[in-house]
């Protein structure tokens, strides 16, 4: 009777290390894939300043 918690722990377990297996795979794969760790929460406004400030710093270092 007392052991029966062993046969609860041992599948949760598995699941818990799964989760945190999938979650580390992702985040490599995105860091290696982008340089840098993906940003929560992006929208499309924050996609537009991305997209404006690398014009402005490739256009200031050109003319520099």
């Amino acid at each position: 009777m007392g052991w029966r918690w062993v046969e609860a722990a041992l599948p949760l377990g598995i699941i818990a290390g799964m989760l945190c297996i999938a979650g580390n795979v992702q985040y490599v794969i995105h860091t290696k894939a982008h340089g840098r760790p993906k940003h929560i929460g992006n929208d499309m406004w924050d996609v537009a300043m991305e997209r404006r400030d690398k014009t402005l710093l490739s256009s200031s270092s050109s003319s520099s």
